[in-house]
């Protein structure tokens, strides 16, 4: 049995009685109120307190900055949401991309986060004043120099006996044989000499017309020497060869009859060759004659040749829209062949351009009717960009010289530029598509064309073909063969959205083949030269589309032919067709890719399933 201590003296209280007093006196005092006071205020201060404390750091939190929570695409970085949800322009789920970042509330501006720029991979540059020295890149084909082509003529008339150079690329000197010709004319002649020799000391003169004649038919004076003192007449002429040089054509074959003056053999000289390139009109002020010119061909890689530019041609093709520009060569080594296709280029002082501002080309944006840049704001501690119009000069290889709208020292948006637009572009504010009132720096939108702009891919055809198809009379039954090839056309395009290379090849030779079928006699006039230049252009893409298992060398291919069949339906028209022009502006490193499509809906060629819904309608075509 536990014993009771008290507390006073430290003995045991044995007493119940004793017990129950002492317990009286603890409770019948004020302890428990106290006790029950104390536990009470710990337990208000808990509450009041915590809940006073949260309140304050959120309100203090909310006192400095605004926090959200940024959702972005991760094909796009450009999109920024606040919420969840799907990329407005590929349908993709967005991704989180950062908690806490500042919301931003100019109008003017656009505001990307660090994360934001570095997965749109923007780059700027701070631009500076210079002597711009351009690169030109031009290109064309080797061809023969016409000052070294020949053409061997029969100097008599009869029949080819023999062939002594039977085909063509056969390579012949001066004086060697070429062909045996019988001729009676010669016959004829050699007999007049026989007779007039006996009487050339009373007439002379008839002697000496009768030598004279037997010159005339290309017979040496030892020949007409041999022939007078031997008696005896030659009945067969032999053709040699009065230069040196390839065999680049054979007109005649044995057996046939010639006349004085039939062309024999088409012989050309390869020691040296012209290269024949095509200038655009926006390079014909920085080319001329003397530049010299380095250049390449594919059928020696890693090789590079040089020559000097010789004439300019003053003209320009109406159909091509460019200019010929001829390239002297020295080719002794024999290396370059004519029909060979060449890149070359050419650096231009550009002198009426000194102290200019250059940048690259994927710096800017051009509408049409402006040109537009994005400026990084030098105060910002992020980064920030604000739209500028600017003034374009010309164009140096893959650079633009500008002529306003910058000053030096400014920093702009070199690439991702059209990141930047598209942010801007969501967001409502000044874009590429959306002009304000404010404009740019007090440049007109018509003088930031640049200086003889062109479409690269798609160059202008005489007659404007590019007006209603209802102001021109095309035959229908060539309408019909078009339709065909838009038909396979859109089969390639479909294997290129399914990322398919080896069902694009199959389909691209369908396609040829329905280009093959197509009757350019059922065209006249600019007509059947508009079509004979497209349908080059459209063979030339096909060769590389169904040349290569590459899907991104087809895709190169894919675009030369959709810019050109385009051409080519805006100028014929189609037999009760409907086709949608859509276009992306970020492939070939944002210079932006067309093609035609059978529905509305953007199903992208150029990258397939990776962006399968990037781009935009550009223009529907009912027929």
């Amino acid at each position: 049995m536990a014993e009771t201590f008290d507390g006073g003296q430290g003995k045991p209280i044995k007493n119940k009685s004793m017990k129950r007093k002492i317990y009286y006196r603890i409770f019948k005092g004020r302890w428990p109120v106290y006790i029950l006071l104390l536990l009470l205020g710990v337990l208000l201060g808990r509450v009041f307190f915590h809940s006073g404390g949260h309140e304050d750091s959120a309100g203090h939190q909310h006192a400095g900055e605004e926090k959200v929570e940024i959702w972005t695409c991760s094909m796009h970085p450009q999109i920024r949401m606040t919420e969840p949800g799907k990329c407005p322009i590929c349908g993709m789920d967005l991704i989180p991309l950062v908690s806490g970042g500042t919301v931003h509330h100019d109008h003017d501006a656009v505001h990307l986060s660090r994360e934001a720029a570095e997965l749109a991979n923007v780059h700027t540059t701070r631009v500076a004043a210079g002597d711009p020295a351009g690169e030109i890149r031009l290109y064309g084909m080797v061809q023969l120099d016409e000052r070294l082509l020949q053409s061997q003529v029969s100097h008599v008339s009869g029949r080819i006996e023999k062939l002594f150079v039977n085909f063509t690329g056969e390579t012949v000197t001066a004086g060697q044989k070429l062909a045996e010709i019988y001729s009676p004319e010669l016959v004829t002649a050699q007999q007049e000499l026989l007779e007039t020799a006996g009487t050339r000391q009373i007439q002379p003169l008839l002697y000496e017309a009768s030598r004279e004649k037997l010159r005339h038919l290309k017979l040496t004076d030892d020949q007409i020497s041999a022939i007078e003192n031997s008696g005896t007449i030659i009945s067969s002429f032999t053709v040699v060869s009065n230069t040196s040089g390839t065999v680049i054509s054979r007109r005649v074959s044995t057996g046939d009859y010639v006349s004085r003056g039939t062309v024999l053999y088409d012989i050309a000289g390869l020691s040296r060759v012209w290269l024949m390139l095509d200038a655009y009109e926006s390079d014909l002020p920085f080319i001329r004659t003397g530049q010299q010119v380095s250049f390449r061909v594919e059928a020696v890689p890693g090789r590079d040749f040089s020559g000097t530019v010789a004439f300019v041609d003053p003209l320009i093709d109406p159909l091509t829209r460019v200019a010929g520009v001829r390239v002297d060569v020295g080719n002794r080594s024999g290396m370059l062949k004519p029909g060979m296709f060449a890149t070359g280029s050419l650096v231009s002082d550009m002198a009426a351009y000194r102290n200019s501002i250059v940048v690259p080309k994927s710096a800017v944006l051009w509408t049409g009717k402006r040109s537009i840049v994005y400026v990084k704001d030098p105060q910002a501690d992020e980064p920030v960009f604000r739209l500028r119009e600017v003034k374009l000069g010309p164009a140096i290889g893959n650079a633009w010289v500008i002529t306003g709208g910058l000053a030096e020292g400014e920093e702009i948006v070199t690439r991702g530029t059209f990141s930047v637009d598209a942010a801007a572009q969501l967001e409502g504010k000044p874009s590429m598509m959306n002009r304000t009132e404010s404009g740019g720096p007090g440049e007109s939108a018509e003088a930031s064309e640049p200086a003889g702009i062109r479409d690269m891919r798609s160059m202008p055809l005489p007659g404007d073909s590019r007006s209603e198809v209802k102001n021109r009379v095309v035959s229908r039954v060539f309408v019909r063969q078009l339709t065909d090839v838009l038909e396979h056309y859109l089969l390639v395009k479909n294997a290129l959205v399914l990322d398919d290379p080896d069902k694009a090849g199959q389909e691209a030779s369908g396609l040829r083949q329905a280009l093959d079928r197509t009757d350019m006699n059922l065209l006249t006039g600019d007509d059947h030269v508009i079509w004979m230049d497209l349908s080059k252009r459209i063979s030339d893409g096909l060769s590389v589309l169904s040349g290569s298992g590459d899907l991104e060398r087809q895709r190169k291919g894919f675009q030369l032919v959709s810019d050109n069949l385009y051409t080519a339906i805006r100028t014929f028209g189609l037999a009760d067709k409907t086709v949608y022009y859509q276009y992306c502006p970020m492939y070939d490193n944002d210079r932006g890719g067309y093609w035609l499509s059978e529905d509305e809906a953007v199903r992208n060629p150029y990258f397939g399933n990776m962006m399968l819904t990037c781009g935009e309608t550009k223009e529907k075509l009912s027929y």
